[in-house]
């Protein structure tokens, strides 16, 4: 499985240098995350993600998601709801704001390799999107929804830098790659939906919290094959835990 899961990263970053029409934009992102422990087996994930455009000038989404974990040895297995809202930005905006429902499904595997840590994060989406348009009068109306399917996966490292490993007060480099697959009906040209590559400075501050201040280069591959954009995206990410 890790084996074809570096295969699939080196596939789509080939696609992240394509021939497309591509855009460059600059975006913010404000983010916060927790896994609330229920008990030894049992917590809860909460998510909120604040999406700015144009460097936090307007809107480009407001995300939502919880879910509830399951705790198995170094795996962590969540089922949850995401209510996300979509916002026109940039140079190839969509043509209308529109709210997606969205059930996922993740698979997380946690290892270390000396003061390495790193994991593997396996993610499937059900996606309800509105079908949106405007009537006669220029009023937004909504026709049912648009069901899409989306297959995720990422692979995130963290190195600490003043300490040995990962304790209280503690400096760290953290990296992902995630890659993110459409697959089912509905798919358009573009099976890749997107590619994000991620580095961010963090501070530790115990077990329960942490914050990561870093860059994010998304692809944003178009259904049509033809349009791309490049976001050149601050992201600001506070995690919280109730331990």
């Amino acid at each position: 499985m890790k084996r074809y899961s570096l295969m699939l990263i080196a596939t789509c970053l080939l696609a992240v240098f394509s021939t497309a029409q591509s855009v460059n934009q600059s975006n913010a992102w404000f983010m916060y995350f927790g896994n609330h422990r229920l008990n030894d087996k049992f917590s809860l994930h909460t998510e909120y993600q604040f999406r700015r455009s144009d460097m936090g000038q307007n809107w480009q989404q407001s995300l939502m998601r919880v879910g509830l974990d399951a705790h198995v040895n170094n795996a962590l297995i969540t089922a949850g709801y995401g209510w996300i809202v979509s916002f026109p930005y940039g140079e190839q905006p969509i043509p209308l704001k529109f709210t997606e429902h969205r059930i996922w499904q993740q698979l997380i595997l946690k290892q270390q390799a000396g003061r390495i840590y790193f994991n593997h994060r396996y993610r499937l989406e059900q996606r309800f999107l509105e079908n949106v348009s405007l009537n006669n009068e220029g009023q937004k109306i909504v026709d049912g929804f648009r069901f899409r399917q989306r297959a995720r996966y990422r692979f995130f490292a963290s190195y600490p830098l003043n300490h040995k490993t990962m304790e209280d007060k503690t400096l760290f480099l953290a990296a992902y790659e995630e890659v993110f697959l459409g697959f089912g009906k509905g798919i358009q040209a573009n099976v890749l939906d997107q590619n994000r590559l991620f580095f961010a400075l963090g501070w530790r501050f115990n077990s329960a919290a942490n914050i990561q201040l870093g860059y994010l280069n998304q692809h944003v591959f178009k259904g049509d094959g033809v349009y791309k954009e490049n976001n050149h995206t601050l992201q600001v990410g506070v995690t919280y835990n109730i331990l």
